[in-house]
């Protein structure tokens, strides 16, 4: 498949940046005033810039959606959203857990996913109907039908007033469930993975943009898994939460953290 393929080398690119500059260092700075805690460096710019010239260079009249300077039109035919750094803050902090994330849409419905942590050089790849697959061997959400039986993964946004609280309050209800642990690994996409490999029963968080979700949804997806927002409804292209799982507890996951979803985040 021409897109995957695609993908799959535009991932390398930038992936080679990102290696590069976690091997030297890089400085951070805040993305805006009013998330002082969102950070931004020099890697996500460049990394961006090379995943845009591999898919410009093979589709140049795709769209592409990126996180940090690529903005077209994400209702257009060919769509491409790319993260070019998931993970910024273990990144800079030196943590070897961040990705390279790209997702191919054809008319609005996910076709591909590709994503890509240079320093394991671990790679997870999917396409609509054809399978989810993790350094070539095919993935499979795990078969756990109670939560006393699994590990949940969550996601903090940014803010740290009424959206940390709610995250905080379903992560407390969820352990009364006898979960057997919570992680919060940082990288979204990484996240959605674990759950595509059934590593994890279900993973959470009430604010996502669609390069942190857009590859990883797709992974869940074709692993056998369900990804809706947290109250049950289809997935938005935009800003949204999200709760990805197993499918089997789906339902009872979202029970759980549906109602702690902020106001705010409610459509």
């Amino acid at each position: 498949m021409r897109e995957l393929k695609t993908a799959g080398i535009a991932a390398r690119a930038g992936g080679e940046v990102l290696a590069r500059y976690f091997k030297t260092g890089v400085i951070a700075k805040h993305k805006n005033d009013e998330e002082t805690y969102n950070l931004v460096s020099v890697a996500d710019v460049e990394a961006e810039q090379a995943i845009v010239e591999v898919i410009k260079r093979e589709f140049p009249d795709h769209a592409v959606l990126g996180e940090e300077s690529h903005h077209d039109d994400v209702k257009s035919e060919h769509l491409w959203v790319v993260d070019p750094l998931d993970g910024t803050t273990n990144f800079v902090h030196g943590i070897p857990h961040y990705a390279v994330s790209i997702a191919y849409y054809h008319q609005g419905r996910p076709a591909v996913g590709v994503i890509f942590n240079p320093s394991r050089d671990d790679w997870y790849e999917a396409t609509a109907g054809g399978g989810a697959f993790h350094n070539g061997q095919r993935a499979s959400v795990c078969n756990s039908k109670t939560l006393d039986n699994v590990l949940v993964g969550v996601g903090f946004y940014y803010d740290r007033g009424e959206m940390m609280e709610a995250t905080l309050a379903a992560v407390g209800d969820l352990f009364r469930e006898q979960i057997h642990g919570i992680r919060r690994f940082g990288t979204a996409a990484l996240d959605l993975v674990q759950v595509g490999c059934g590593l994890f029963g279900a993973y959470f968080e009430y604010q996502l943009s669609p390069w942190d979700f857009a590859a990883g949804a797709l992974f869940v997806e074709e692993a056998g898994g369900q990804v809706t927002t947290s109250e049950g409804r289809l997935l938005p292209l935009r800003k949204t939460d999200l709760l990805a799982s197993n499918r089997i507890l789906h339902d009872r996951v979202q029970s759980i953290i549906g109602p702690h979803l902020p106001l705010s985040m409610r459509s």
